[in-house]
């Protein structure tokens, strides 16, 4: 369930997205994503006077937030997939470069500093494809190694979780009501801080499904600093989506 509501600041409109929570009553979260969307989820209980009210209170945050993001948009250069550009992985840019050989096999390899691209003929598209699915097997071992390293700390979860990798246009991970985690491939892309947040955030989720205090508690018992890292991902998310 979910509406939107309108919210004025100076001469223009927010359009904040309302979403049921199940959390304490009168609690609203408000969050702001990379992509302009602003979601406010609240229990049902509250009225959209409530949900304005809580909107309106943190109203220079939003529109700060919305204006940095925006600002972050118009230095994302589009990907071409050709040599010369810079990729990220794991928080580190890696110059792009495409050999083509038509008697090798289509591969991708990273040396050092380099991600190294071997197509069969020249073909952008190709390119693409490849490091999209290099980057699917990357993020597979790397996101199951950092869980096995944080679990130690997750004093509530009795066995691992299981992880599946499914991309999305706007989410860096999600956790079912069975206990599936699901994680974008496209996190590989951030630092390992940054792997950590979303891994630790997912798993307070087995504990606790809502972003209640308990959950923010949890998060802040493994990762102190969380926002601050929660920060450095958000920052990123621009040049990672593109």
């Amino acid at each position: 369930m979910s509406a939107e509501l309108l919210v004025t600041y100076g001469d223009e409109q927010i359009r904040v997205q309302r979403e049921v929570s199940s959390g304490h009553a009168g609690k609203v979260l408000i969050t702001v994503h990379p992509d302009g969307r602003v979601v406010a989820r609240a229990p049902i209980s509250a009225t959209d006077a409530d949900v304005r009210a809580a909107v309106k209170k943190r109203l220079r945050w939003i529109y700060s937030q919305l204006r940095q993001f925006g600002e972050q948009a118009q230095y994302v250069m589009p990907r071409n997939y050709v040599s010369g550009e810079t990729h990220l992985y794991l928080g580190r840019q890696h110059l792009l470069k495409v050999f083509v050989s038509p008697e090798e096999k289509p591969q991708v390899k990273m040396l050092r500093s380099r991600l190294e691209v071997t197509v069969r003929e020249k073909s952008p598209d190709k390119v693409k494809t490849l490091l999209a699915g290099w980057y699917k097997v990357r993020a597979e071992e790397v996101f199951e190694r950092r869980l096995h390293i944080l679990l130690p700390q997750l004093l509530w979860i009795s066995a691992p979780p299981k992880l599946r990798l499914q991309s999305m246009q706007t989410q860096w991970g999600s956790c079912s009501a069975k206990g599936t985690i699901t994680l974008n491939p496209l996190l590989v892309k951030a630092p390992r801080e940054c792997i950590d947040y979303v891994l630790i955030h997912e798993c307070c989720h087995l504990a606790e499904h809502n972003h209640s205090e308990r959950f923010y508690r949890l998060m802040g018992e493994v990762m102190p600093d969380w926002q601050a890292v929660k920060a450095r991902l958000d920052q990123l998310a621009g040049v990672i989506f593109s």
